[in-house]
């Protein structure tokens, strides 16, 4: 199958490629052989990374210098540091390719089985079963694609470290999440807030290099944190405690607020009350109700599963900062900075739209802190919708990400858009893989990705997106041997297009071969199996590896073309009789062994290669029992109607030693009367056209009936 053309640069390419140059690395190659060199190098992948090269010297270097001919094999050590991005990136394609595989093939097969039993129980199958399947599965892909990875934490905490470093995410994890989330995790449908709370304080980051972002304000609030002396004296100190707060970062906020000048141990005793609202504050934070399953370690705020539980903690919560904000404490504060931006983290607590849009910076961050202080029991897509149009509203974005657009097509119920954002923006294996998520539990989905159209060539668009995807498996050489799993999955052309990858494949290297024979058995190709071994059979004779051909040709049962081996075998042997050129094919006679039957088949092959075995024991003017045994096998072989007319000379040839015996004569006279109907049979047959002469000397046919009719006349005179 030929591969797509992808984009430059396009991330979701197995194999990336981008045309721009850059600066090559430079790696030093030690092969210690002694100049002047002018190799000639073979370049391979070895293991892991690293490159296998071979320099192989000059012949006319190693003459002139008096070396011996050859070269050398290095291994070059690639390191992290030094390796081109686009090899990491092909790498980590290739790695998410295969361990996607198993968890694919898995759900087919469970799929599969389960409409099995559902056709015999006749009822449709069970959705709660099937959903924890889709779930499994979604969270054996989303390992997969990563998880965050954080810098080793030191023994003493840095005070003034806001952020942790941790390995930047990728987009294709966020939105395989944000499709778990609403389409795989059905028993955590009630708090889908939440999860997006969280899912937001993960992947922020990735939003920060196309629009602001509150995760990029605290970076940079971070790198000017070290050099400020009294933060609550900076605006941006408090503009990071408020971003920080109104998207739900609790832990970070009370961390900030916990750099206050006023829990310095010199300004204590002057800024009690300060200090106290400070820590009001923070406690207030921390105890924010959650209406969630469960709480993460590390996490600060107050976990309730159950509405009613939660109601009562949120009235209470809200009622304890309305008697803050009502406290008599603030006109006692001498810091004015502090006062008001206290106040504004208060109002953004209790929900206050116009703080809320001022402290975030795009619609995603406005829409999660919606769900933290204004409505965290909104519930249904639709009325979750109408609140993202309100706060795209209060946040327009000129170039939205395309998580954004992903988040919206998703909160539309419009599987469409979901399905054409996810091929634009994530690639082929994004599609192929989580059409699984979108159809669980949603007819409407199901229809629209498996209804067969006939714009698509009588095939499904869920089909369609699999052949794209194993099109661009099998364009690749290391990745061809997966597409198969995917093509499988397709009813209408999968086992076609199959056929024709598998045809595709260089079946002269053997462990390509090899790969193509476990496939075709897999999935009952036998045919396909056939025709692979026997193009590498064919190849392998016409390019001199006859025994090798002979043998894929044996696995294929190809006796057309093995009979016709036989019979180019038995007229070379026949037209050249010398031991020498015997010798030459002996181990293919045996390989083909007695079963190939043409032309008087390859059994008289065998025999006559063992007569020639016995010919070789005769010691010369001794009568001995290989003797008499060459003398019946000759005997044997003239009988045997199977023995062409064409070896008839060349073993009585082959045999004047024992003809000419000097001991005794070792034919009787009805044996040598045999040999004589035959010879003589045969001087009529050399007067047809069509004979074919075979290599021997030109003397060699009065030479036999000499010593015959000599033999003849010892055998007389004996009996």
């Amino acid at each position: 199958m030929p591969g797509l053309l992808t984009a430059s640069g396009d991330t979701s390419s197995i194999v990336p490629y981008s045309p721009e140059h850059s600066t090559p690395t430079v790696y030093t190659l030690h092969h210690g052989l002694t100049p002047p060199i002018t190799p000639r190098l073979s370049i391979s992948w070895s293991r892991g990374n690293s490159l296998r090269v071979t320099v192989f010297r000059s012949p006319e270097t190693t003459k002139s210098n008096g070396d011996e001919s050859g070269g050398r094999v290095v291994d070059l050590k690639l390191s992290e540091e030094d390796v081109d991005s686009e090899v990491n990136d092909t790498a980590r394609w290739r790695r998410i390719a295969y361990g996607s595989v198993s968890p694919f093939a898995h759900l087919q097969n469970k799929k599969n089985a389960m409409a099995a039993l559902s056709e015999l129980r006749h009822s449709a199958p069970y959705d709660g079963e099937w959903s924890k399947y889709v779930l499994e599965y979604s969270k054996e892909i989303n390992s997969l694609l990563g998880s965050k990875k954080s810098s080793p934490t030191s023994l003493i905490e840095d005070p003034k470290t806001v952020l942790k470093n941790v390995e930047e995410p990728s987009s294709l994890k966020a939105a395989w999440e944000l499709l778990e989330i609403f389409y795989a995790d059905k028993q955590s449908h009630p708090w889908i807030p939440e999860q997006l709370v969280d899912w937001l304080s993960d992947y922020d980051t990735l939003f920060s290099g196309q629009v602001p972002s509150v995760h990029l304000r605290l970076v940079e609030f971070q790198a000017e944190l070290i050099n400020i002396q009294a933060v609550e004296n900076e605006p941006r100190y408090w503009q990071a405690i408020s971003s920080a707060l109104a998207v739900g970062w609790l832990d970070i906020v009370v961390k900030l607020l916990r750099l206050h000048g006023s829990y310095q141990l010199n300004q204590l005793g002057t800024r009690e009350i300060e200090n106290g609202l400070v820590e009001a504050v923070a406690v207030l934070v921390s105890k924010l109700p959650l209406m969630r399953a469960d709480l993460p370690s590390g996490k600060l705020g107050e976990c309730y599963f159950n509405k009613s539980d939660f109601m009562r903690a949120w009235e209470k919560w809200r009622a304890q900062i309305t008697k803050l904000d009502c406290s008599a404490f603030w006109l006692q504060c001498g810091h004015n900075q502090t006062k008001e931006n206290l106040k504004i983290l208060l109002q953004i607590l209790l929900g206050n739209t116009r703080n809320l849009s001022s402290a975030t910076c795009h619609w995603v961050e406005l829409y999660i802190a919606h769900f933290l202080y204004i409505r965290p029991f909104t519930s249904g897509l639709e009325s979750m919708y109408v609140l993202a149009q309100k706060c795209i509203q209060l946040k327009p974005t000129s170039s939205p990400h395309k998580l954004m657009r992903l988040m919206l097509g998703i909160l539309q119920e419009n599987t469409e858009v979901v399905l054409a954002e996810c091929s634009r923006s994530f690639g082929p294996w994004m599609i192929a893989h989580a059409t699984e998520l979108l159809t669980a539990g949603s007819v409407e989905a199901e229809i629209l990705l498996k209804e067969e159209r006939d714009n698509l060539g009588g095939i499904s668009i869920e089909e369609s997106h699999r052949l794209v995807y194993a099109q661009v498996l099998s364009s690749h050489a290391l990745t061809w041997q997966i597409a198969p799993i995917y093509l499988i999955s397709c009813v209408k052309h999968g086992v076609g297009l199959l056929e024709i990858l598998l045809y595709k494949q260089p079946a002269y290297h053997s462990q390509v071969l090899l790969k193509n024979i476990e496939i075709c058995r897999m999935y009952d190709l036998d045919n396909v199996s056939s025709n692979a071994m026997k193009i590498a059979g064919v190849h392998h004779w016409k390019h001199g590896r006859k025994g090798a051909g002979v043998f894929w040709l044996q696995q294929a049962r190809d006796e057309i073309r093995l009979n016709r081996i036989a019979q180019k075998l038995f007229d070379f042997v026949g037209k050249s009789i010398s031991d020498e050129s015997f010798e030459q094919w002996e181990g293919l006679i045996e390989l083909l062994g007695s079963e190939s039957r043409t032309a008087g088949g390859l059994e008289f092959l065998h025999k006559y290669r063992d007569f020639k075995k016995s010919l070789q024991q005769v010691q010369d003017d001794v009568f001995n029992d290989a003797a008499r045994k060459a003398g019946e096998a000759l005997i044997l072989l003239m009988k045997n109607p199977s023995t062409p007319q064409l070896f008839w000379l060349p073993l009585l040839y082959d045999s004047l030693k024992l003809l000419n015996w000097q001991e005794r004569p070792l034919l009787n006279v009805s044996q040598t009367n045999l040999l004589l109907n035959k010879l003589q049979e045969l001087s009529v047959a050399r007067l047809r056209p069509d004979f074919v002469e075979v290599g021997l000397p030109p003397q060699a046919l009065s030479s036999v009936r000499v010593a015959l009719a000599t033999n003849l006349g010892r055998a007389i005179l004996e009996e």
